[in-house]
């Protein structure tokens, strides 16, 4: 069961219109790394843990992804304005005006309409996990596109949250992960001995230690409990 409370996860302001930047904001409305994407993949992961802490992680998740979703449809909203008016667009930027009445579509900046081929699931807890790392790492390398072609000081101040947030799940994930032992596909990690053998096919090679295979371990990650200080705001480029 879901219920909707109203309240925007973080409130959402802009400068001013700007309709071609509200074209590229909708790249995370319903592009392959968007929200509408994250939240639908940890949902339908969720669906097949048994693991209690970890559904709920994800179900948590899920949720938040959503309320993220309603923050950018915001700010494409505001980014739009309140007036038709497609002969002063980009190219790029027509569709809203005349397809849309300027709503955010769930459809990417060059408006393909989004697919739900752009969810990741395998029914193995380890796979799915490793996913959705990459997923919030891709999210953030997007975020952080946007962040650079923006001055708008409301715009930034969204991005920055949506930015940190994505760190957040990334790192929540990254310690779900570690808790997983000998479990799917961790299972007789490397217990093979083609798992231990490494083929130097790149001529001259041997820049990659090959000893590490001798006694390979499933993947762990340091799971920071504070910023490191001196480390400023992960959004913060030049």
């Amino acid at each position: 069961m879901f219920k909707h409370d109203k309240q925007l996860l973080k409130s959402v302001r802009v400068d001013g219109p700007n309709p071609n930047y509200a074209n590229m904001l909708q790249e995370q409305l319903g592009g392959p790394q968007g929200e509408l994407k994250a939240a639908m993949q940890y949902l339908s992961q969720s669906f097949r843990i048994r693991d209690p802490q970890i559904k709920d992680l994800f179900m948590d998740i899920a949720s938040e992804e959503l309320g993220h979703m309603e923050m950018v449809a915001e700010l494409v909203n505001q980014l739009n304005g309140h007036y038709l008016d497609a002969q002063h667009t980009t190219v790029g930027s027509v569709e809203a005006a005349v397809l849309t009445g300027l709503t955010p579509m769930l459809a990417n900046a060059s408006g393909y309409p989004w697919n739900a081929t752009y969810v990741n699931e395998t029914g193995d807890l380890a796979a799915d996990i490793l996913s959705d790392i990459a997923a919030e790492q891709r999210a953030k390398v997007v975020y952080q596109y946007l962040y650079r072609q923006i001055s708008d000081s409301g715009v930034r101040e969204a991005i920055d949250f949506l930015l940190n947030r994505e760190e957040a799940h990334n790192t929540l994930f990254r310690e779900a992960f570690n808790r997983l032992e000998d479990t799917g596909s961790l299972t007789d990690w490397g217990a093979t001995v083609d798992s231990r053998k490494y083929f130097d096919m790149s001529m001259p090679g041997r820049f990659f230690d090959r000893n590490n295979l001798s006694n390979p371990q499933p993947p762990k990650f340091n799971i920071p409990n504070q910023p490191q200080q001196g480390v400023q705001s992960q959004s913060k480029f030049s």
